[in-house]
């Protein structure tokens, strides 16, 4: 008989700076595909994108958690 096991995942995070303007944030899109692209390079998967906010509506970090399979 064949057991199937469950994949075991490893996870990591990754914050990222807002930059912070009186007309609200400022995202540098090519920084983010920067990163995006070197840990997934490295075998991550990115699984969300959380906002982190200030208050009043305003975006102060971004945090990307990503994961991938874990060594066995």
């Amino acid at each position: 008989m064949h057991t199937l096991q469950a994949t075991r995942w490893e996870y990591i995070t990754l914050k990222l700076d807002v930059d912070r303007f009186v007309l609200g944030p400022r995202i540098e899109p090519s920084q983010v595909s920067h990163h995006l692209n070197q840990f997934g390079g490295d075998g991550w998967e990115l699984v969300s994108m959380i906002d982190v906010n200030a208050g009043e509506g305003r975006t102060c970090d971004l945090v990307a958690v990503f994961k991938r399979p874990a060594a066995a």
